[in-house]
């Protein structure tokens, strides 16, 4: 059967890789040893957090956020987002042979890319820091999503880690919440 213009489209569609992620307002993700209780738990800025998840296909993390997961109650193999195929980036990671996630060894523009051709829908980049900037510095995140959070930690895991790319960022969103948090939405222009 020959193959239609919507079906030759599609084939072309690279999905965005999207930053959804809760930031300090010095830009930190989490405090000293990966605090996040100060952080809001509940209310319209989480709803809408996780409204945002469920328009998600792939997640992509990296070790240190997939064994944060074990703190509250995450197995290991386990899929945080089983509404998500989730691909782990890590060396050194062990996990059981039945895992429901994908171990990828290195990050890499061409897994990426490769990813990015294959999704079904959007691929959220989930945690933050080193490997965000990993990603950052790859010129791969499309869409950064922050829940500034009218905190300070002064210490702790920064939004890109030890990046030091430079870039700029159209305002696409933005909305306030009656907490202090501002969400804000961000298009990445290379």
């Amino acid at each position: 059967m020959p193959m239609g213009t919507l079906d030759i489209l599609a084939e072309h569609i690279m999905q965005p890789i999207i930053y959804d992620v809760a930031v300090s307002i010095d830009g930190f993700v989490a405090g000293h040893d990966g605090d996040i209780s100060q952080f809001a738990h509940d209310g319209a800025v989480v709803d809408d957090y996780f409204a945002r998840l469920s328009g998600y296909a792939v997640a992509i993390m990296g070790r240190r956020t997939y064994e944060f997961g074990y703190r509250f109650g995450l197995q290991p193999g386990a899929n945080p987002y089983p509404n998500m195929e989730t691909h782990v980036f890590s060396r050194s990671i062990d996990l059981p042979e039945d895992r429901a996630v994908a171990v990828i060894e290195t990050l890499t523009r061409e897994y990426l890319d490769k990813l990015k051709k294959t999704a079904n829908g959007p691929i959220y980049l989930c945690g933050g820091g080193d490997f965000a900037g990993a990603v950052l510095e790859l010129g791969l995140i499309d869409v950064l999503r922050l829940k500034r959070a009218p905190i300070l930690f002064g210490a702790g895991t920064r939004l890109f880690g030890g990046s030091c790319q430079t870039g700029t960022l159209t305002n696409t969103l933005s909305r306030r919440y009656e907490n202090g948090y501002v969400f804000q939405e961000f298009e990445v222009r290379r």
